[in-house]
């Protein structure tokens, strides 16, 4: 078999991973990777149920699909990931054009999945939740990817079940990767020219294999001859140990940004969403990052209009948001997932969602302006990932993983390069080279 696989991913971080490691898998049955899709042989979508209306992305999806190989050869149509794995079955009866559903737990199977697809043309449906298996034929399939920012998964699934969350049931119960498996893969993404791994996991610091939990995987990594940087995302803060917060005091390449989804400043509404820390524990782990590295500083996510919201809980957010300055943050309006706890719950006014949506915004956003322009005229560490799109400069990011683009050239790609901030905007900082600032001085 020689032909052509394109892969198309929606959501997270981890469907990146694994859409690269699908494709490292794929591979060894002779699929090639195309970034066109007309030239596919095989369609994947790699699906998120984060978001509203993420099955009907699908749908509309399949629908392009159809049109543009109307007059062509059928491509072989594969729906992975979370979608997959919620809707299964019924996604097979109400498109026909579809052929192969797999869960994100089975991805191991999809090599025998197509062949036999291939031998019989029957549609199969795989979402069993088998992660244990995944991860040790995983393991025995090297990752290639050669970013010099990598992804890598150390941890899948969660306990926790919010009320207003999918994961426990798209992605199973909390699953930690052996220790050594995961440090191999490190290894190897390093050797093949890496220089910041960021690990990810549902509940990434809930990772515990055989006693060694995520501050551990941190020491281990950092010490590789090579690696320039170490991040993790994304966390909850009921599993904010003492051990990782300290890896903070002494870590020279555990990167400064704490990713710790609060969700909403109000004690109520987080008991309404089962999110089991008080907004009193939140900020006591935040006074203890703070007293461990006065530099770190702090994103988060933020679900408006939750039902049962009122003025009062939403003005607790916004306070919450002015006392810890959350430097980037995710917010949106809540939208019922099926299945959860709260699909069913009397949903908030969407004028005042959208009204109160926009002043978080405004107010996080002003956070980011002036995080950014404080950052005017100073000298930062730039990890420099590639050309920006017209190969006139080059673009990184920050300790802080803000992006950076810059007078650099492309042998600075990899390279840690310090850069004068000259200006900025919401998102972005713009600066030039030490050097090249010296050569214009003299």
């Amino acid at each position: 078999m020689n032909q052509k696989i394109f892969i198309k991913t929606f959501g997270c971080q981890m469907n990146e991973y694994d859409s690269n490691r699908i494709y490292d898998s794929v591979k060894k049955i002779g699929l090639h990777k195309t970034e066109k899709y007309e030239d596919a042989n095989y369609y994947l979508l790699n699906t998120c149920h984060i978001r509203d209306k993420a099955k009907e992305k699908v749908y509309h999806e399949i629908g392009r699909v159809k049109k543009i190989f109307r007059f062509k050869k059928k491509p072989l149509v594969i729906i992975a990931g979370c979608v997959a794995q919620a809707e299964n079955q019924e996604m097979i009866k109400r498109e026909p054009y579809i052929d192969l559903i797999i869960g994100p737990q089975s991805y191991h199977k999809i090599n025998e999945m197509i062949l036999s697809y291939n031998e019989k043309g029957k549609k199969i449906e795989e979402t069993e939740f088998d992660v244990v298996s995944k991860f040790q034929y995983l393991s025995q399939i090297k990752n290639h990817t050669g970013k010099v920012s990598s992804f890598l998964t150390i941890q899948e699934g969660c306990d926790k079940f919010c009320h207003f969350c999918v994961v426990p049931y798209t992605r199973g119960p909390e699953y930690s990767r052996p220790f050594k498996q995961v440090v191999d893969e490190a290894k190897h993404l390093v050797d093949n020219g890496t220089k910041e791994i960021i690990l990810l996991g549902q509940n990434v610091n809930a990772y515990d294999s055989g006693g060694y939990r995520l501050s551990n995987l941190i020491l281990e990594i950092e010490n590789f001859p090579g690696i320039e940087r170490v991040r993790y995302t994304t966390s909850h803060p009921k599993d904010m140990t003492q051990d990782l917060i300290e890896v903070y005091k002494h870590s020279k390449k555990l990167m400064p940004l704490v990713h710790l989804p609060v969700q909403s400043g109000s004690d109520k509404i987080l008991d309404l969403m089962n999110r089991k820390h008080t907004i009193k524990e939140y900020l006591s782990t935040y006074d203890k990052f703070k007293k461990m590295n006065p530099k770190i500083e702090f994103s988060s996510d933020f679900i408006i209009g939750y039902p049962g919201e009122d003025k009062e809980d939403f003005n607790r957010t916004l306070d919450l948001i002015k006392r810890v300055k959350f430097i980037n943050s995710y917010s949106y309006i809540f939208n019922p997932r099926p299945g959860t706890v709260a699909a069913n719950l009397k949903l908030t006014d969407k004028k005042i969602s959208a009204e109160r949506l926009e002043q978080i915004q405004s107010q996080l956003y002003d956070n980011q302006v002036k995080m950014n322009k404080s950052l005017e005229n100073q000298t930062l560490n730039v990890l420099v990932e590639n050309l920006t799109e017209d190969k006139l400069q080059v673009f990184g990011r920050s300790d802080y993983m803000t992006s950076v683009i810059f007078d650099g050239k492309e042998s600075d790609i990899g390279k840690i390069v310090p850069v004068k901030i000259k200006d900025t905007n919401r998102s972005t900082l713009f600066g030039e080279t030490i050097n090249t600032s010296n050569e214009k001085v003299a």
